[in-house]
C-alpha cells in the first residue's frame, strides 16, 4: 500500500502551500489567513520514485477552543493513519511557543519526522534552520513551498526507506477489484455476497484505521482479489448503520485495483462526495463498475424517475456500466460481476498500431481538427503507449493547439471503435520533431539550387 505522509504544523506555516507542491494541484485552498484549513485534505504525490498520500491538516494550537478543537482532533487523526510526519515551520517568525508544543505532540505520538522550515527563499539555508535544531527533531530542510525549492529533497528524506514499487506486499492473484462507497450504502453487505453465503472471513485482531484486506475468491473460473476497504467480518457481526469509513484505506485501494465498484444508496441522490469518489477513480485511470444498491427497497412506479435521476448527475461517468442491485438478496450481483470482468479486459487490451491509425483517419475524415492561425491541425498516425488505462499517442503537426473538445471527440471514437467500456481512455498528442531543427545548413541557397539542377541532370 502506499506509504502516507501527515503535514503539521501551528497555523499559517505554509502546510496547504506544501501539500499542493508536493501533489503538483491546487486542491488546498491557500490564502494568508491562519486557520484556513480545518478538515484534512487527501492527495496523491508521485513527484519522486516512491509515490505516496499526502494528507493535509489544520493548524496546532495550544489554547484551541470551538471549531480550533475539532481541527485539533482532525489532525490527531491524521498523525494516527501516517507513516511519516512532516513538521512545517515558519523560517522568518523563528522558533515560536506553537512550534515547540507542536514538536512535544509529535515526540509524543512516536512515529518518525521531517522538520522542514518554509519560506527560507533570500536567505542562507544553514542561519534559517539553525534555531530549529532546539525541537528535536533532527536535521531541519529548508524550503519554499511557494516556489517549489526544496520540495523534491524534503520528500525524499521523508520516503527514505520505502520500496519504489506500490505493489510490493501480499501476493495477489486475478482481477484485483476494489469496492468503496460512503458509509452505510451496502458494501459490507456486498462483499459478503461476493464471497459467497457460507463463507465465513473474520479479522479478529484489532488493526490501523488504514488497514485494507486482501481477500482471493473465484467465480466462475475467474480469480479475483477482492481490496476491502471496509473491513471483511462475519455476516452477524456486518452492520451498515456502523459501518467505519476510512479516506486513506479509499484511496490506497483505487491505487491498487484494476477495477473499482463504487457503490451507491437508490434511496439517496448521488452526493457530492460520490462524484468526488468517481472523479478521483476517473483521474487514477482505473476501470470503473458503478452499482446502485438496495433497489429492492424501491417502489416500481419510482425507479424510472431514480434512474434517470442517477444518470444525470454522473454523465461525467457515462463510459462505466451501470447496475441497480441489492446486495442482500444478490439480484443483479451477478451482472455486475461480469461488468467487472468486462472492464478489466477493456482496460488491459492491445491495440494494433495499424487499426488506432485507421480509426484516427476515419475520425479526421469525418470531422477535421480545427484551423490554427489559418493552418490545419494534422494527425497522423497513432499507437498504443500503456495500459490500465489505455493510453493513445497521437503524432502529427501542432498537437500543441489541439483543443480538449477535439480530444475528447476522439477518446469517444476509440471507445467505440475498441469496445473501450468502463475503463478511462488518455489520449496524448505528440508533435513531429524536425531532425535539422536548430542546425544550421552548410549550403547557400546558390548551391542548393546548383546540386538540385546536377540531380535533375543526372537523372536525365
Amino acid at each position: 500500500m502506499l506509504p502516507v505522509i501527515a503535514l503539521v504544523g501551528r497555523p499559517n506555516v505554509g502546510k496547504s502551500t506544501l501539500f499542493n507542491a508536493m501533489t503538483g494541484t491546487r486542491d488546498a485552498l491557500v490564502a494568508d489567513l491562519p486557520g484556513l484549513t480545518r478538515d484534512r485534505q487527501y492527495g496523491y504525490a508521485r513527484r519522486i520514485d516512491v509515490p505516496c498520500i499526502v494528507v493535509d491538516t489544520g493548524g496546532l494550537l495550544e489554547t484551541a477552543q470551538g471549531i480550533e478543537s475539532l481541527m485539533i482532533e482532525q489532525t490527531n487523526r491524521a498523525i494516527a493513519e501516517a507513516d511519516r510526519i512532516i513538521v512545517i515551520v515558519d523560517g522568518r517568525a523563528g522558533v515560536t511557543p506553537q512550534d515547540q508544543f507542536v514538536a512535544r505532540l509529535i515526540h509524543k505520538s512516536g512515529k518518525p519526522a521531517i522538520l522542514a522550515v518554509n519560506k527560507t527563499e533570500g536567505f542562507d539555508s544553514d542561519i534559517a534552520v539553525a534555531d530549529f535544531h532546539a525541537l528535536g527533531l533532527g536535521e531541519p530542510h529548508p524550503i519554499a513551498a511557494a516556489h517549489d525549492q526544496g520540495v523534491i529533497s524534503l520528500l525524499e528524506a521523508a520516503l527514505a526507506g520505502f520500496a519504489p514499487d506500490p505493489n510490493d506486499g501480499p501476493e495477489v492473484t486475478g482481477i484485483k477489484v476494489a469496492v468503496i462507497g460512503r458509509p452505510n450504502v451496502g458494501k459490507s453487505t456486498l462483499i459478503n455476497r461476493l464471497l459467497g453465503e457460507e463463507r465465513l472471513v473474520a479479522f479478529d485482531q484489532p488493526g490501523t484505521t488504514r488497514d485494507a484486506v486482501m481477500v482471493p475468491f473465484e467465480r466462475d473460473g475467474q480469480r479475483y482479489t477482492l481490496i476491502d476497504t471496509a473491513g471483511v467480518r462475519r455476516k452477524a457481526r456486518v452492520d451498515d448503520a456502523v459501518e467505519k469509513f476510512s479516506v486513506i484505506k479509499t484511496l490506497q485501494a483505487i491505487e491498487t485495483a484494476h477495477v473499482v465498484v463504487v457503490v451507491m444508496d437508490a434511496q439517496e441522490n448521488v452526493a457530492d462526495q460520490d462524484a468526488n469518489l468517481l472523479g478521483t477513480v476517473i483521474e487514477q485511470g482505473r476501470a470503473l463498475v458503478l452499482a446502485i444498491n438496495k433497489w429492492d427497497n424501491i417502489p416500481t412506479e419510482q425507479r424510472d424517475a431514480i434512474r434517470g435521476q442517477v444518470q444525470q448527475s454522473i454523465t461525467f461517468a457515462d463510459f462505466a456500466p451501470l447496475h441497480f442491485i441489492s446486495a442482500r438478496h444478490g439480484s443483479g450481483v451477478g451482472e455486475m460481476l461480469a461488468s467487472v470482468r468486462k472492464v478489466f479486459a477493456a482496460a488491459m487490451s492491445e491495440l494494433p498500431t495499424p487499426a488506432l491509425t485507421a480509426v484516427l483517419e476515419a475520425a479526421i475524415e469525418s470531422h477535421q481538427p480545427p484551423l490554427v492561425s489559418g493552418r490545419r491541425i494534422k494527425l497522423r498516425y497513432a499507437h498504443q503507449g500503456g495500459r490500465n488505462p489505455p493510453v493513445i499517442v497521437i503524432h502529427g503537426n501542432q498537437t500543441d493547439h489541439v483543443p480538449d473538445a477535439y480530444r475528447r471527440y476522439l477518446v469517444n471514437v476509440y471507445r467505440k471503435a475498441f469496445d473501450l467500456m468502463g475503463t478511462p481512455i488518455r489520449v496524448l498528442f505528440r508533435g513531429e520533431e524536425n531532425p535539422f531543427a536548430g542546425k544550421r545548413n552548410p549550403l547557400t541557397p546558390r548551391q542548393v539550387r546548383k546540386r538540385r539542377r546536377l540531380i535533375q541532370r543526372n537523372k536525365r
